[in-house]
């Protein structure tokens, strides 16, 4: 097994082993799930300082013949032929380091579910495989067998281990999505009659270079990409999501169990952002300028959108789950600008919005599990028995605004900075949602560790919390710090990030005539 794939399935190793466990040996569990998520860290990590250091990455791809759809004589031999084939560049490579890092912290944080954790355990792993594999795909096939792989183990962890609105959540979540990926679908099969292949590279090649386009088994007319580019774009849409189809967002936000939504906030909807770019862009860059608008248009109302509404929240879940919507706006409006400012900042907010997410419901879980609610109105004055808890909060809190110094501000600042290259009107409108975002993050936070804003006391009936209760325990703490750590670093030294995107951005510049 090379290192592409040891790196994806490696977790399968911790899922053979905890089929042999008892479902009664938790602590054994625990140790096993949390341990299996450790090699994909170690080796993601280790590309990513030997891609600092000059390895070329390409090196790591790999490729084996898999199956053949079709053998006619009057095609070449590799028509047809669906491949085993995995690769990294400088923008997976962050995608799969922000996978692994965050897939250790979530297992880490899972010491809080107690209810069935030998399942859990196991569908959490085969989670991690899908969304390795969507980023180290090299073909349509494999991207779209791995995601599959994510949305049936988001399903199942939703449906058995979420809140009591679970069955509602997971639904919803499998009809949005399962509505974007059979959209996908349709566009890899049209893509793969065409041309013969489901490569992205060869594909890139076959669409833009005239002497490639001379090897495609049925013309695409211009109109017809604009088709493709068009579906590409909706089923992505659905995953992001965009507004209006974002409900199902904030229901898997609310029901799912805290270490799952930091894999699906921190992860799972930067797939999205990863296929709309990887795709989109590099797949049909003439055809997206004709997007570029209104996608611009899109994310401005995502931005405005998710941070009204988390304003008018009393339950942390819901403010958070809003300020999803309204921060994966500022992706759309990165994207929309199409400029090499915007690119880099909707990548750069994906990655920063990951970390800034997964801690922020790190923290939920730990308030859910020490006052049984994270309802805003009866939460207050937590400094005084949880200091600790308090200051990482805020520091979520902060991120979230955009601080300058935090992981937000990069990703705020370049992809606004590309928008107001471009359309700096429609700009001036969406940095309004920046103000709000600090307005609803300070609050709810404010409220919950210092005390209440007048008038937001406790509904008739329920008791505010007043017995003391423990800090964060060490499982939580080294989590919380970790993330602390790597927003900082990000927003401290933005280079760490934008070195490796150097060449993939240039690539797709280029393509873009820009």
């Amino acid at each position: 097994m090379t290192f592409l794939s040891l790196l994806v399935f490696s977790p399968l190793l911790g899922i053979g082993l905890l089929a042999w466990v008892r479902k009664t040996e938790t602590n054994m569990i625990q140790w096993i799930g949390t341990a299996a998520t450790v090699p994909p860290l170690l080796l993601s990590l280790f590309a990513f300082i030997q891609s600092v250091r000059g390895f070329p990455l390409e090196r790591l791809d790999e490729a084996h013949h898999w199956v053949r759809l079709a053998d006619f004589p009057f095609l070449t031999d590799a028509a047809y032929v669906i491949r085993y084939e995995l690769g990294i560049d400088g923008l997976s490579l962050l995608f799969i380091v922000l996978t692994a890092v965050l897939g250790t912290l979530a297992a880490v944080a899972s010491l809080l579910v107690n209810e069935e954790k030998k399942g859990y355990f196991m569908w959490l792993l085969a989670l991690e495989v899908g969304m390795l594999g969507v980023f180290a795909a090299a073909n349509f096939i494999w991207f779209f067998f791995f995601l599959e792989v994510t949305l049936v183990a988001m399903f199942l962890l939703v449906g058995k281990w979420g809140g009591f609105e679970r069955e509602r959540a997971a639904y919803s979540y499998l009809l949005y999505n399962g509505l974007g990926s059979a959209l996908l679908l349709v566009v890899i099969a049209v893509l793969v009659a065409r041309t013969g292949t489901a490569n992205f590279a060869l594909l890139g090649d076959m669409l833009h270079h005239p002497v490639a386009e001379g090897q495609l088994i049925a013309p695409l007319t211009s109109e017809a990409r604009h088709w493709l580019l068009g579906g590409l774009l909706l089923a992505f849409a659905f995953k992001l999501p965009a507004v209006p189809l974002h409900r199902w967002l904030i229901r898997v936000h609310v029901e799912a169990p805290p270490p799952v939504v930091m894999l699906h906030a921190g992860v799972l909807l930067k797939i999205a952002a990863y296929g709309m770019i990887r795709f989109g862009i590099g797949l049909f860059p003439d055809e997206f300028h004709a997007f570029a608008g209104v996608i611009a248009a899109l994310g401005v109302v995502n931005i405005l959108y998710g941070a009204l509404l988390a304003l008018r929240q009393h339950e942390v879940k819901h403010v958070l789950a809003y300020s999803s919507v309204s921060h994966m706006g500022v992706v759309l409006v990165g994207l929309g600008a199409l400029n090499e400012a915007g690119i880099q900042g909707a990548i750069f907010q994906s990655i920063a919005h990951g970390l800034i997410a997964a801690l922020s419901f790190l923290l939920v879980g730990v308030l859910a599990d020490r006052w049984g609610t994270t309802d805003i109105r009866r939460l207050g004055g937590l400094t005084a028995s949880m200091p600790v808890f308090s200051g990482y909060l805020l520091t979520a809190a902060l991120a979230l605004l955009g601080l300058p110094g935090l992981a937000g501000f990069v990703g705020e600042f370049t992809a606004f900075l590309g928008l107001f290259a471009k359309k700096p009107i429609l700009a001036a409108v969406g940095a309004l949602g920046l103000i709000f975002a600090a307005a609803y993050s300070l609050k709810a936070v404010l409220n919950v560790t210092f005390g209440r804003a007048p008038g937001s006391q406790p509904p008739a009936g329920q008791s505010e919390p007043r017995e003391a209760v423990a800090d964060l325990r060490m499982n939580e703490a080294v989590p919380a710090f970790i993330l602390v750590a790597l927003i900082v670093a990000v927003g401290v030294y933005p280079q760490l990030l934008a070195g490796q995107l150097a060449a993939a951005l240039e690539t797709m510049m280029n393509g873009l005539g820009g």
